[in-house]
């Protein structure tokens, strides 16, 4: 028995004392937290900008939506019925993203593209827009973020319209429409 609790003893005194750790840190404010960098920009999948606090800056719902990788409940979003001519931008930094003439209903419950703002036919170089692969969904998918600010906007599907086959199935939290001006 003293043998076991030689033995035992150790892993104890580590969990209290990551206990107490993880208990001072959580105390903190959140603002103290800070997030771990790569520093190797190849490896980054997100970029942080520390002076932008985006929980201030978003309502709730849009921070889970974009920061957080959040889909909005079908049929709920503001822009799945909007038909006004204009641009679509990014809530978190309001960079331009979708024009109105590429938008059309696929009948999916979020608004729909065919595509990104700056597209030149297949070249998406210049578009607002970056493809990200992801397998949060259980299969194989196209993520969709700001290429400013990494915001999770929606997803990429390869069943729209023609010419570009593209449907960029995007929630309507993560948009921020600016009509056109005449």
């Amino acid at each position: 028995m003293s043998r076991f609790a030689v033995r035992l003893l150790p892993v104890l005194s580590r969990r209290t004392a990551a206990k107490s750790l993880s208990k001072s840190i959580f105390h903190q404010k959140r603002s103290a937290l800070i997030r771990p960098l790569c520093t190797t920009t190849d490896l980054s999948l997100t970029r942080y900008d520390e002076s932008a606090d985006w929980q201030k800056k978003l309502t709730p719902e849009q921070y889970v939506v974009t920061r957080e990788k959040g889909t909005e409940v079908p049929f709920s979003g503001i822009y799945l019925n909007h038909n006004e001519v204009g641009m679509y931008h990014c809530v978190c930094c309001d960079a331009p993203l979708f024009s109105s003439e590429s938008k059309f209903d696929a009948g999916t419950g979020w608004p729909s593209f065919s595509e990104a703002h700056g597209t030149w036919e297949r070249d998406e170089s210049n578009a607002g827009v970056v493809r990200r692969p992801d397998n949060s969904l259980g299969s194989t998918g196209t993520e969709v973020i700001c290429r400013q600010c990494d915001a999770h906007l929606g997803h990429v599907f390869d069943d729209g319209p023609d010419p570009s086959g593209q449907r960029f199935c995007i929630n309507s939290t993560a948009l921020k429409f600016k009509p056109r001006e005449n």
